[in-house]
Order: C-alpha cells, then structure tokens, then sequence
C-alpha cells in the first residue's frame, strides 16, 4: 500500500470513528437530561436534580483537560414534595466529552452521595415523579 493510500485510510477512520474533538473549558450551556435527573447549566451557575432532590452551583462547570471537572456548590436532599431544607454544602464531580456527563454530588457535612448519574446534553430529563423546578433563563 503507498502511502497516500495509508494516510486516505487514516482519514477515512478518524471519520466514520464519530469522535468530536474535546476541548477543556467551560460547560456547554444548558439542558442536559437523564434518566431522572438532569442539569441546567449557564456560563455563571447550574441547576441539579438527581430524584427528588435538587441543588446549586454558584460558579461555571469547567471541564479540565482530562475531561474532570470538581466544583463547590449547595444541595437539598428533602426538596419534595415540600421544600424543607436546609440546603448542604456540596461538591459536585464528574466527567464530560462535551456530549455526554457523569455527575456526582456529595454532601460535604454528612455521608450522603447521590448519583453517578449519566446526563446527555440537549436531552430533557427524564424526572418520574419529581419535576425539574427550573428553565434556563428562569
């Protein structure tokens, strides 16, 4: 085989592979769904749900170069079906290719940890009994 013809080949894999480039940064901006749960991300904050529970981040999610991302936030394990608080300290872990998110959050003053959770971004969550309480913009 030539080279030329190596190198076409090359191409042609890396092509119909379907792999985007990834790139660190800042959290593609928002809807991001699963089965129940989600995330609603801006360029400032997100919003979680996992369940029935929901929580904050008051920062934006930056992925890493590996793809990691650990950020500090608040979160209410008895938000439903009457928000009774109090709400947490957290830390909200995990990982993104930019298309897809493992997520993780631990409350820092107790032993509690929810998730991983696998999230899609564009997807609407899929919540079952408990509705995601906020929009993007909202």
């Amino acid at each position: 085989m030539t080279r030329l013809g190596w190198i076409a080949g090359l191409v042609g894999l890396t092509a119909c592979s379907g792999a985007a480039a990834f790139r660190p940064g800042p959290l593609a901006a928002g809807t991001w769904g699963g089965d129940n749960a989600g995330l609603i991300a801006s360029d400032t904050s997100a919003h979680v749900h996992i369940g029935c529970t929901l929580g904050n981040v008051h920062q934006a999610i930056v992925i890493d170069p590996g793809g990691r991302f650990d950020v500090p936030g608040v979160y209410n394990v008895t938000a439903y079906p009457v928000h009774r608080g109090p709400d947490h300290p957290a830390r909200f872990t995990g990982w993104s290719d930019g298309r897809v998110m493992s997520l993780t959050v631990t409350l820092v003053d107790t032993a509690v940890t929810l998730g991983p959770v696998q999230l899609v971004f564009g997807q609407d969550p899929r919540m079952g009994p408990c509705p995601i309480c906020r929009r993007p913009g909202g």
